[in-house]
């Protein structure tokens, strides 16, 4: 069995976000989509509805595609 791993909202959020200025932020993005893209056929992944919720808001463009992101996560 997978380990099970729950996905908060800065995870879409850092794979959808136009790149940032913030060297920081930047890292954040650049390390979650390497994860995304390498890790997360590994674990069995989760997210609550407040996650659904918090994604859904703000940028109708931008939450479309962070909902896109965890789209078919239970």
């Amino acid at each position: 069995m997978k380990p099970r791993i729950y996905i908060e909202t800065s995870i879409p959020s850092y794979l959808t976000a136009r790149r940032s200025r913030d060297l920081i932020a930047t890292a954040n993005q650049e390390l979650t989509q390497e994860w995304w893209e390498t890790r997360k056929g590994d674990f069995y992944l989760v997210i609550s509805e407040f996650v659904l919720r918090e994604a859904s808001a703000g940028d109708p463009i931008a939450a479309s595609n962070r909902l896109a992101a965890i789209e078919g996560i239970p």
